[in-house]
């Protein structure tokens, strides 16, 4: 892009300005010190559902180890990633990591396993599905001030949020809910986060993998682009062993990702020559990576759904994980009067979708230990 295209505040005509925001569901005062999507951040960070991330599982259960990843250190990942590209591409960095800090906190405990079991125990009642849960949290569940529910973010981090949303749930959400029901594209910052998110999963679930003993380095080198990168490493340090061949060899992998998505992304809107966010929604997706580097992140991730996330120790874990989901929905569908009064349905509330909402919000940890209360006759 010629820096002749930049705005006087150093971003691109296609990227958000603070300034064009559409707004917050509740009018509020402008602040002076911080821009519109700093105070979302902000706000993201000092929200309850922020902090139990710490304690909500990306592979590994939390109490297999302290030193494996969290949905907590995973979104500090993702925002990192997604600053960097954000920066480089003239994009507005601060939605962009509001953005990623927010687009796990409708999680489950345990993971996707966690996720799978509440969908199929709300089947009857609408479904269960994690990014709309993270919409719903920042909007609705969060109670930190007086004259609204949620978070009141800007329209462009909500839509960040939401990445994925069927015709039917997207009828039902107003504003947030017309892309999907025109076809159009999020912004450019919510396309890349999405992005970042696949980047810092893949290869830090690398490290977690080799690190619990499930995945051995042999195995890696079936993966073109670790194969590629340990090479390089042993090449530049032929003493290298052990975690910093691991650990040099994935700084290589993320660092090719990225950069190939900058290159290639800076190329796709210089083709599209986009003048404004609208002509962005208009176009087809510009963020990604070329077509030889989106090859190999798909053997990447295939390397890993079939070696990693269904090693048979994790589907036991998940095998685990679901059926004390299942339960507690079982237990509190039949018994509402087990559950915290908060979370007891007044008139017209949905007490499925209140016993699924507790449920979310619970951390791996916490989940275990309500079900042994429940379940256990020496647990109080």
């Amino acid at each position: 892009m010629d820096v002749n295209q930049s705005s006087p505040s150093g971003l691109a005509p296609y990227a958000v300005h603070a300034s064009s925001s559409r707004g917050r569901r509740y009018a509020e005062p402008v602040c002076a010190t911080r821009a519109v999507f700093q105070r979302d951040r902000d706000r993201i960070i000092h929200c309850a559902a922020f902090r139990r991330l710490e304690y909500k599982t990306q592979v590994f259960v939390n109490h297999e180890g302290d030193l494996f990843r969290t949905r907590l250190t995973h979104s500090l990942e993702v925002a990192q990633i997604a600053r960097s590209v954000a920066r480089n591409l003239s994009l507005n960095e601060d939605l962009s990591e509001a953005i990623a800090l927010a687009h796990d906190l409708g999680h489950t405990p345990f993971g996707h396993a966690g996720q799978d079991a509440l969908n199929a125990c709300m089947q009857s009642h609408g479904g269960f599905e994690h990014n709309l849960q993270s919409l719903r949290v920042v909007d609705e569940l969060e109670e930190r001030y007086g004259g609204f529910n949620g978070l009141n973010l800007t329209y462009e981090t909500r839509e960040g949020v939401l990445k994925h949303c069927s015709r039917s749930h997207a009828q039902q959400l107003g504003d947030i809910g017309q892309r999907f029901l025109l076809g159009q594209q999020p912004s450019l910052e919510a396309q890349l986060t999405n992005i970042a998110d696949e980047i810092a999963y893949s290869n830090h679930d690398v490290d977690d993998g080799v690190r619990s003993g499930l995945l051995h380095i042999d195995q890696l080198d079936a993966v073109p682009l670790w194969e590629t990168h340990r090479r390089e490493v042993v090449q530049r340090y032929p003493t290298i062993r052990g975690r910093r061949l691991i650990l040099e060899t994935i700084r290589g992998m993320v660092n090719a990702l990225i950069v190939d998505l900058i290159v290639t992304t800076q190329q796709r809107l210089d083709t599209a020559a986009p003048t404004s966010v609208d002509a962005v929604r208009q176009n087809k997706s510009l963020v990604g990576f070329s077509l030889a580097m989106a090859e190999q992140a798909v053997l990447l991730r295939q390397f890993l759904f079939r070696e990693l996330y269904r090693h048979h120790l994790v589907m036991r874990m998940n095998a685990k994980a679901q059926r004390i989901v299942a339960a507690l929905f079982e237990a509190f569908t039949s018994d509402p009067r087990l559950l915290p009064v908060d979370y007891l349905a007044k008139e017209g509330q949905d007490q499925a979708r209140l016993i699924a909402d507790y449920i979310a919000g619970m951390t791996d940890r916490y989940a275990m230990r309500e079900y042994r209360r429940l379940f256990v006759v020496d647990e109080v």
